[in-house]
């Protein structure tokens, strides 16, 4: 890496990251908007619930993608062929193996999940009929994963850009066309889902093989599957899973306690947390690019390509949060009526606005060293964050919402996300010293 790293250079990878990955919170965006122009708000509830079960299934196994740009991005900074194989590979053969267990579970998964939200029957449905449907694109979306997560530690940006602009505007547009134009509400929705994630990983591959040799697999295939880089490599992936649990605990209990308040509520906050994905994937492009130079600045070892990534990176989060607050104070009623029609959905959505106009200095920073840590495969900062964020966010949850509802629920929210930019900020010289020196 160049140790005067500038803002041009960052924004330069960092602003197609940001298109790629915004496009990703746009299908659940797009999901809740078709099915919000829909008569009975149980459809929403219905693909809320069922998106949160995938979420809870793809989130927990989302190392798969971080911890493969942190390894490619490495190998991009030690410039050795094997190294590149080495971090495609060993993900592959892991995403494969999770991929298939998901089908094979898909009962006790869905049973599971029924118990847990208890919502109201006609929401169960739409559930039932969403996940029944998408479980079968499990192997396919943790492949895509780790061939996302390669493409993005190896700089190729517009691989990155084209492989997730395309998959995301192909799921919106065969969104549209299945549930407003041929009416199949959350069949459609699904199915929709299903063939895009297909397309995806299809598209993933092949772009890869243009870039990677596949038939060197044999080449080094005695190492590739080395037992002692399986536990490294599942060392850094066991803090990643912890961290990716206490979020999904959070997730979970927040759209739990949502849906015990109500399918008007449960509908409401489906629609500010649509918003609030948005905002939180603008930072992942950001995060991403940090992650990309950290990875970098570790395979070369250069402790001051460190620091200047780290000065660059926090400026531009600045800079980020405060044009977001300023869209968010005049814009937000606006976003809330491009998801439903709804009047009572609205009307209760309207009440809990403000909450989004604080989360970007809130949430901000948290995101982006997140991207830094993993880049330096740092993980175990991230693993305590986490911990130490969950554990506030119960507290504060239950002490709150009894006095406070569904105010109490987003302050819970709100100070879990905080606690996770806090801690991580506190951590970041001790990486430099522990990771470099």
């Amino acid at each position: 890496m160049e140790k005067q790293l500038d803002y041009r250079q960052y924004l330069a990878l960092a602003i197609p990251f940001v298109i790629s990955t915004v496009t990703q919170p746009l299908l659940g965006a797009v999901d809740t908007a078709v099915l919000g122009r829909l008569d009975d708000p149980s459809f929403m509830g219905g693909a809320a619930i069922g998106a949160v079960i995938f979420n809870t299934m793809y989130w927990i196994f989302g190392f798969l993608r971080v911890s493969t740009s942190g390894f490619s991005a490495q190998s991009l900074g030690t410039r050795a062929e094997k190294d590149s194989l080495y971090a495609y590979f060993r993900p592959v053969s892991i995403a494969i193996l999770i991929g298939c267990l998901f089908i094979l579970l898909q009962y006790p998964i869905r049973e599971g999940a029924m118990l847990l939200f208890r919502p109201e029957q006609d929401v169960v449905a739409s559930a039932l009929t969403y996940f029944n449907i998408l479980v079968w694109g499990a192997p396919f979306v943790l492949i895509g994963y780790v061939n996302l997560g390669w493409l993005m530690g190896r700089k190729h940006v517009k691989e990155t850009l084209f492989l997730q602009v395309s998959t995301n505007v192909l799921n919106i547009i065969l969104n549209i066309v299945f549930v407003v134009v041929l009416e199949l509400s959350v069949y459609g929705v699904a199915v929709a889902t299903l063939i895009s994630q297909i397309y995806g990983f299809v598209l993933g591959t092949a772009l890869i093989s243009r870039r990677l040799d596949y038939k060197k697999i044999f080449k080094y295939s005695s190492a590739i599957f080395n037992k002692a880089a399986y536990r490294k490599i599942m060392v850094v992936n066991t803090d990643l899973f912890i961290r990716t649990l206490c979020l999904l605990i959070m997730t979970n209990m927040f759209v739990a306690r949502g849906s015990s308040l109500g399918k008007g509520i449960l509908a409401a906050n489906a629609v500010l947390f649509q918003i609030q994905y948005i905002i939180a994937y603008l930072y992942d492009g950001f995060a991403n690019a940090a992650s990309v130079y950290a990875g970098k600045a570790v395979g070369e070892k250069d402790a001051e390509a460190y620091k200047t990534l780290l000065r660059t990176a926090t400026v531009c989060t600045l800079l980020l949060s405060g044009a977001l607050t300023i869209v968010l104070l005049f814009f937000v009623d606006d976003m809330i009526y491009l998801f439903t029609d709804i009047q009572e959905v609205i009307i209760i959505a309207m009440n809990y606005r403000l909450w989004l106009v604080a989360f970007p200095f809130i949430i901000g920073f948290g995101l982006v060293y997140y991207g830094i840590f993993t880049g330096c495969t740092y993980t175990g900062a991230i693993r305590n964050s986490m911990i130490i964020s969950l554990t506030a966010f119960i507290v504060v949850y239950i002490l709150a919402i009894p006095m406070l509802d569904n105010h109490g629920l987003w302050l819970a929210f709100m100070i879990f996300s905080f606690s996770r930019s806090i801690i991580l900020y506190l951590y970041k010289n001790r990486l430099e010293r522990d990771v470099f020196f």
